[in-house]
């Protein structure tokens, strides 16, 4: 669903930044030159509400954090009709008297709280702030906030988002695992799926490391742990990663507990096609690595067959509860909504 809603607001604007699985930065210069904006925001509202049903809000600004405030309003009041133009000076001056300064972008609880210590507690007061002021009292992303709240833009439409440094595949059990074998079928479970994101951003990690824990429930003895590997070359062969974390796995089992999580963390990546080998090495990358796991990729997005590793067992009883998952209605015909 978030997917479709990208696409349709991309299709609708030259420039387009993907910031999270619900919000998007649009690039909209020049569109004021033949249309105004209030009408392009509700042509926006309109497609996205008929193609998939979803209500959205929409803000204008000349910079990124009065275009986030601009929708934080469009959101919170009902009365501007799920659209707020922040172009002028006037209507931003008028917003961020209204606005606290916890509710602006990139103002964390710590940074509010001091604010709030100085004697600035709205929006407008932190943008009529004076700079020097800010840049000895701050670091330069508050400044840059305070240029941003004035309309000066300082933060650039990102087309595509920098690569993660970091994959986490984390979950709790359905049931306590008990056996070193369920334990390790979660685990390569888990170093599979961080291997494909890792593939899917085109980096390739050094680093593997694997968690584990009982929880905190009742009077049962509790353990948390965790442990790291590295491998000598930079890889994104789930085979390689597969066996790092079952190395890290085998050094903080411990039997007789009650196992509630386990989690892989990949980390130091390298795009691939960058990294550059130890010459001492005495291990080098498997032959045809990357033509194999391109063929592995392929296979499992196109539906044909899924093609697992053998240590990801068959009979998971470790696996997530799903009882309480909500219905594919727009992916899986099965569970397509049924109206009578």
């Amino acid at each position: 669903m978030s997917a479709r809603m990208m696409d349709i607001l991309g299709e609708m604007a030259p420039g387009q930044e993907i910031y999270s699985i619900d919000e998007s930065f649009l690039d909209v210069s020049g569109i004021s030159s033949y249309m105004p904006l209030e009408d392009f925001g509700l042509q926006m509202r309109s497609r996205v509400k008929k193609e998939i049903g979803l209500t959205i809000g929409v803000g204008f600004g000349p910079s990124k954090t009065l275009a986030k405030l601009a929708n934080f309003a469009a959101k919170k009041w009902t009365q501007t009709g799920g659209i707020v133009n922040l172009t002028s000076p006037e209507r931003q001056r008028k917003l961020l008297t209204l606005v606290s300064v916890d509710d602006i972008w990139g103002i964390g609880g710590k940074l509010s709280k001091r604010l709030h210590t100085m004697g600035i507690s709205t929006a407008l007061q932190l943008a009529d702030s004076n700079i020097s002021m800010i840049r000895k009292s701050f670091d330069v992303i508050v400044e840059r906030t305070v240029r941003e709240l004035n309309g000066e833009s300082c933060l650039a439409l990102e087309d595509a988002p920098p690569p993660k440094q970091q994959i986490v595949v984390s979950r709790s059990f359905g049931q306590r695992v008990t056996s070193i074998e369920d334990l390790q079928q979660a685990v390569v479970t888990y170093a599979t799926r961080a291997s494909e994101k890792l593939r899917e951003q085109g980096s390739k990690c050094q680093h593997v490391s694997v968690s584990v824990n009982t929880g905190r429930y009742g009077n049962e003895p509790q353990y948390a742990n965790s442990a790291a590997m590295t491998c000598e070359y930079p890889t994104s062969d789930t085979r390689d990663i597969i066996g790092l974390a079952l190395l890290a796995l085998d050094a903080i089992w411990r039997d007789g507990y009650r196992y509630a999580k386990a989690g892989v963390t990949l980390g130091d990546f390298y795009q691939s096609g960058v990294a550059q080998l130890d010459m001492f090495s005495q291990q080098l990358p498997r032959a045809n690595a990357d033509a194999l796991m391109s063929a592995v990729d392929q296979i499992n997005r196109s539906g044909l067959g899924k093609v697992w590793f053998a240590g990801q067992g068959t009979d998971n009883v470790w696996k997530m509860k799903r009882e309480m998952l909500s219905p594919r209605y727009t992916t899986c015909l099965s569970e397509t909504l049924r109206v009578k």
